[in-house]
C-alpha cells in the first residue's frame, strides 16, 4: 500500500510532483492546515482514499468536515494523524504517552520534517509542507509504504522551487 503525507498546505496551489504522488497512492494523509475547502475537494476527489484533520489554522467550515484527531488501521499498522505535537523537546516522550495504541503518528504544524522513532516504537512523521518551506530548503512532503504489518521506505520528497532541477528522489 502506497501512502503519500502532507500537512500545511495553507491554500496554496499545490505543485504537479505532489499531485503526481496523489495519484499513484492508495492513500493521502494530510495532517492540517488546509486553510481552505477547495483543497480538502480537490484531494478528496483525486485521492483513493484521504485521512485528514484540521489545523489551528483552519476555520470553521473545515472543523466541521474534519477531525482534530485521525485514527485508521492499515495493513495492520495503527495510525494517528494530528496537527500540533507541541515543542520539539519531549516530543517522543509526550506523544508515545498521548498515542499508546499507534504505531505511527503523523503530524504537521511547524513546516519542518521529523522522523524519529520513541522508546515505545511509536513512529513520528512530519512531512513539513509542500506549499511553504519557511526555514527549509526546500518545501517537502513523504511518501512510504506498508506491507506485511510495518512501514517502510519512508522518503522526504523535496520540491524544487521554481527554475529548479528535479532530483531523482523528487
Amino acid at each position: 500500500m502506497r501512502l503519500v503525507m502532507m500537512s500545511d498546505t495553507h491554500s496554496r496551489k499545490l505543485p504537479p510532483q505532489l499531485w503526481a504522488a496523489v495519484d499513484a497512492a492508495d492513500v493521502v494523509f494530510h495532517a492540517g492546515d488546509w486553510v481552505d475547502e477547495g483543497t480538502l475537494d480537490a484531494l478528496g476527489e483525486r485521492a483513493r482514499r484521504l485521512v485528514g484533520v484540521y489545523g489551528n489554522n483552519d476555520g470553521a467550515g473545515l472543523r466541521a468536515r474534519l477531525p482534530l484527531v485521525a485514527r485508521v488501521e492499515m495493513g495492520g499498522v495503527r495510525f494517528a494523524v494530528v496537527h500540533e505535537t507541541g515543542a520539539k523537546q519531549g516530543r517522543e516522550k509526550r506523544c508515545a504517552a498521548a498515542y499508546p495504541d499507534v504505531d505511527v503518528l503523523v503530524f504537521g504544524h511547524s513546516h519542518i520534517p521529523w522522523d524519529t522513532t520513541a522508546d515505545t516504537g511509536l513512529r513520528l512523521l512530519n512531512p513539513g509542507s509542500p506549499t511553504d518551506r519557511r526555514t527549509q530548503p526546500h518545501a517537502t512532503y513523504l511518501t512510504a509504504t506498508v506491507a506485511g504489518g510495518s512501514l517502510s521506505d519512508v522518503v522526504l520528497h523535496p520540491i524544487p522551487r521554481l527554475g529548479e532541477p528535479t532530483t531523482a528522489a523528487g
